[in-house]
Formats: structure tokens, C-alpha cells, sequence
């Protein structure tokens, strides 16, 4: 067996897929042919995620249950899809066990993202001030007690104490105990901050819409299951209004992305969708690390292929001139 055989045979036993050719002539570009653990036949486009550096902050919220908890980062988390017209980028990373918090409560990790870091400070203060201090039973602690950037979040939220707010600690952690009508509302003083990387992507192409929903849910499920350090900021973390920078005929900073509308497919030139494709769903990821975003999508990307219907899985690229991070399709599906 030569070396290459070798190589291919690990990597299909890694990564579930199976190469059987590669397409060249592809109109929309050269392909691998892969076989899923399933036995579906499908596509994967030789093509990379485009990636670009935001600002991230990472906060513990901690709670008498589990179900306050997620309520809480739920609700902090919330109008932050995307900072093309929202203020931030958020979403829920994990939930944590009580043996690993400072307060011996259980916990969710949630993550904030956004273009400046003083903008991230901002709306680090209105989302635990207005979604988690009014949320029964909450603590919020800072998530990144190793970054060289601190955020005093905590220290402007102390005012709302009126006077009556008392430094104290929990562990080796500085924290305010602001006075609220419940009890104490406990908030670390600082919150870490640092460089991270956004707009991690894969697209599923499928046959018709419920195909296309299952495969992105099941994309959905195995990045928030076996991924770590990153979140999925749309709804279900999926995204069926996939953007493009610019607009073809308005004054926007972004409009439909029309290549992968299978509506226009007839209509513009430049399509990307193939004649058997009825429906596009995007999986955007963000992640403390290029490597936990890579991760990611090789996670989803394994999970959507092994649903029947799906016909091809592409990324979305300005051509490298959105950011400087790349993640190529074959690297994160070890095809390469």
C-alpha cells in the first residue's frame, strides 16, 4: 500500500467521508466527489471560508438552576446575528457543571463580538445590565481570565447600586455585590478581552427545504455538541438570508446574496446554484480561535453530508478581501 493510500485511508476513517473523484469541469467550480457514511453522493466545492477579526469578550452567568441560566443567555444574547445591522455578535457557547464555576452554581458560557473594543465594552454593560442583573438568581463572571485586555464592565455596573454596592470575593475573583430587590446581584469587576475571528461558513445546498432544514440542524447540533470556543449567532444557528457585501442597486453595506439564491438561479449569471438545488442554508460560526472555528466546520460539514438530499457543500469568500483567515474546505475535512 503507498503512502498516499495510506494517508487516504486515515482520513477516511476520520472524517466519515470517502473521496471517489474530483471534478474539475465543474461549472461552479472544482469539486470533490465524496461518499457520506451514509452512502449519499455529494459535492464539496474547493473553495475556503473567508474569516475576519473582531473583538471578543466571554462571560460565565451562573444561576440557582439551569433553566435561569439559560434564560438569562438567551436573553443576552439576543438581536446579535450579525454586525451588519446588529450592534454585536452573540449566541451560547456551553453550559458549565457547578464544580467549575466560582460559585458552585452551574453555568452558561455565552460570547460577545463586535468590530471595536470599546463598542464590545458597551454592549457587555447593557446585555449583563439590562438581560442578566434582571434575571433571577444570576451572577455574571468573566470567561477569560487569561487575556492581557481587561474590560471594567463591573465597575460601571456597580453604579446602578446607588452607593450601597460593596466590593467583595468570590475565590480569588474581585466582584460587586450591587443590591437588588431579590437579593445581591454579583458581577466581576473586569472582563477579559481579546482578538477572535468571525465569519467561519458553510453552505448546504439541497435538493428541496426539508432536506436542507434536517441537514442544517444537523450541522447545528454536532458543531454546539462536539466543537468548543465557538458560537453559532443566528437563529437555531442557522441562517437562511445569506449576505453579500454591497449592493447591486442600493446605497447598503450589504443585500441578498444573490449567487445562492435558488429563486434566481434563471435569472442572474452569476449563479451558484446547480439546477437540482431548491434550497441554501448557512452555518456562520465565530470563534476565540481560527483552530476552534476550523474545528467547527469540519464538525458540521461531517454531520450535513450524512443527510439524504443534500447535494453539495460550498463556503462563502470575497476573495480574500473581506479578512485575513482562511479555512479551506479540503483542510477542514482533511482532503487535502
Amino acid at each position: 500500500m503507498s503512502q498516499n493510500e495510506t494517508k487516504s485511508k486515515s482520513t477516511v476513517s476520520e472524517n466519515e467521508l470517502k473521496v471517489i473523484g474530483y471534478d474539475d469541469k465543474d461549472p461552479f467550480g472544482p469539486c470533490f466527489i465524496v461518499t457520506s457514511p451514509m452512502g449519499h453522493i455529494l459535492k464539496i466545492s474547493d473553495t475556503f471560508a473567508e474569516m475576519f477579526p473582531m473583538w471578543a469578550g466571554r462571560i460565565l452567568i451562573t444561576a440557582d438552576s439551569e433553566e435561569w441560566a439559560l434564560t438569562a443567555a438567551q436573553t443576552a444574547t439576543g438581536l446579535a446575528t450579525s454586525v451588519i445591522m446588529s450592534p454585536a455578535e452573540a449566541g451560547i457557547e456551553k453550559t458549565e457543571p457547578s464544580d467549575k464555576t466560582p460559585d458552585n452554581r452551574v453555568g452558561v458560557l455565552i460570547q460577545i463580538y463586535n468590530r471595536n473594543r470599546f463598542e464590545l465594552k458597551s454592549q457587555m454593560i447593557l446585555r449583563i445590565g439590562q438581560c442578566i442583573m434582571t434575571c433571577p438568581t444570576t451572577s455574571a463572571f468573566d470567561a477569560m481570565p487569561n487575556a492581557k485586555r481587561k474590560l471594567k464592565v463591573g465597575r460601571s455596573l456597580r453604579l446602578f447600586g446607588d452607593g450601597f454596592q460593596k466590593k467583595a470575593l468570590v475565590g480569588n475573583r474581585k466582584v460587586w455585590k450591587i443590591p437588588v430587590m431579590e437579593g445581591d446581584f454579583i458581577v466581576e469587576d473586569a472582563f477579559g478581552t481579546a482578538e477572535a475571528v468571525a465569519g467561519g461558513n458553510l453552505l448546504i445546498l439541497a435538493k428541496d427545504k426539508p432536506s436542507g432544514l434536517k441537514a442544517a440542524e444537523a450541522a447545528a447540533k454536532a458543531i454546539k455538541t462536539e466543537a468548543s470556543e465557538v458560537i453559532l449567532p443566528f437563529p437555531g444557528g442557522v441562517c437562511r438570508s445569506g449576505s453579500k457585501a454591497g449592493s447591486m442597486k442600493y446605497k447598503l453595506p450589504a443585500s441578498t446574496n444573490h449567487p445562492f439564491c435558488p429563486k434566481l438561479k434563471a435569472l442572474v449569471p452569476d449563479t451558484q446554484v446547480p439546477e437540482n438545488v431548491n434550497c441554501v442554508y448557512e452555518i456562520v460560526i465565530d470563534g476565540l480561535s481560527v483552530e476552534a472555528v476550523k474545528k467547527a466546520m469540519g464538525e458540521g460539514i461531517k454531520a450535513a453530508t450524512s443527510v439524504g438530499g443534500v447535494v453539495k457543500i460550498s463556503a462563502g469568500n470575497y476573495g480574500g478581501r473581506l479578512g485575513p483567515y482562511k479555512a479551506s474546505l479540503k483542510e477542514v475535512l482533511g482532503l487535502a
